[in-house]
């Protein structure tokens, strides 16, 4: 088969090789895919970039997720499943005509489309996951949602809103603002424009948030911090703003400086709470959680509660075109590469 190699750390243009590679065959709980199409994740920007500790060394062969059909499994897995078309977590590996997932990892997904499958497993599944699994929201709560226009923040737009919360969201353009109102967002907030923490407490009065979604971490981190009050959360779950910094572990320190530190009984005393996400660690040590997750965001998918919006789709000639266009932050929802 054929796969797409992360060669070399840095831009885009130059990251990436097509190369053959070998075809695995399945163990016990496994089963392997032939590949329609795979989806990008902002932690592959931070992979390419060499700032994603978990990813492989180079060189590698990275990806969260795959849509295609299965047709082979492992010794312990029903051979019902093959010929039946999944979309799949993959703990990298994804770039590729064949992919091997393991059997908590995937769900049947029918004719779904394509693109709508993908934005199922890493972004449907780590919204989910905050604002249904490890927090929980009612109606009239109020939540910011960074980045609001990409694939995880519109799921988290539409998550929030089904239980009645008001959104606060962020993003860099017009069109994006236009984007996130469409999608159910209350308040929009152009932060190349206006510093978010100055609108939203504008907007908020006396009133605090409940919680703010943040994939960017950084200088963001104190601003969140300051605006959400008593039985307040932040959920980390990126690190967006080191992205891009060319000065290496200066940079890094820098990125940490920022942030600043947070006493546990500073936390406690001011009821404040921050949840720290990463979907590689629940995968990892918590495959259930995982799998019910995805199960119950593609039953929703599936019946339109939920309805993600595929933003690009590039075949996989183009794979550095696509990987630029996510890192430059003009994208809108899901990015997929098929072959």
């Amino acid at each position: 088969m054929q796969a797409v190699y992360l060669v070399k750390n840095g831009e885009a243009s130059a990251a990436f090789e097509l190369r053959d590679h070998q075809v695995s065959d399945p163990q016990a709980k496994e089963a392997r895919i032939k590949v329609e199409a795979f989806g990008l994740n902002y932690a592959d920007v931070m992979a390419r970039n060499g700032l994603y500790r978990e990813a492989p060394p180079i060189p590698s062969v990275i990806g969260y997720e795959v849509v295609g059909v299965i047709d082979k499994v492992g010794p312990e897995m029903d051979a019902n499943l093959i010929g039946k078309r999944v979309v799949a977590f993959t703990r990298f590996g994804g770039y590729a005509q064949y992919a091997i997932t393991k059997d908590f990892a995937f769900t049947i997904i029918n004719d779904l489309d394509a693109g709508k499958a993908l934005s199922i497993a890493t972004q449907y599944v780590t919204a989910y996951y905050m604002a249904n699994y490890v927090t929980n929201f009612f109606e009239g709560d109020r939540v910011l949602i960074h980045a609001g226009a990409g694939g995880v923040g519109t799921a988290l737009i539409q998550l929030c809103k089904l239980k009645g919360c008001e959104v606060f969201a962020t993003a860099g353009s017009q069109e994006k603002l236009d984007y996130m109102k469409s999608h159910g967002a209350d308040h929009v907030i152009n932060y190349r424009n206006a510093d978010y923490e100055t609108e939203v407490f504008k907007m908020l009065g006396n009133e605090r948030l409940d919680a703010t979604f943040n994939p960017i971490a950084g200088s963001t981190f104190k601003k969140d911090f300051k605006l959400i009050g008593s039985g307040g959360r932040i959920i980390l779950f990126g690190g967006s703003e080191r992205s891009g910094k060319k000065w290496g572990i200066l940079s890094t320190l820098n990125f940490v400086r920022k942030m600043g530190m947070v006493l546990p009984i500073g936390t406690m005393m001011r009821s404040k709470s921050i949840i720290g996400v990463n979907m590689l660690k629940i995968g990892d040590n918590r495959p259930v959680v995982l799998q019910r997750c995805m199960n119950e965001v593609a039953k929703m998918v599936m019946s339109g509660e939920l309805d993600p919006h595929v933003g690009g789709r590039y075949d996989v000639s183009k794979i550095a075109e696509a990987h630029a266009f996510l890192e430059s932050r003009k994208s809108i929802g899901k990015i997929i590469v098929t072959w």
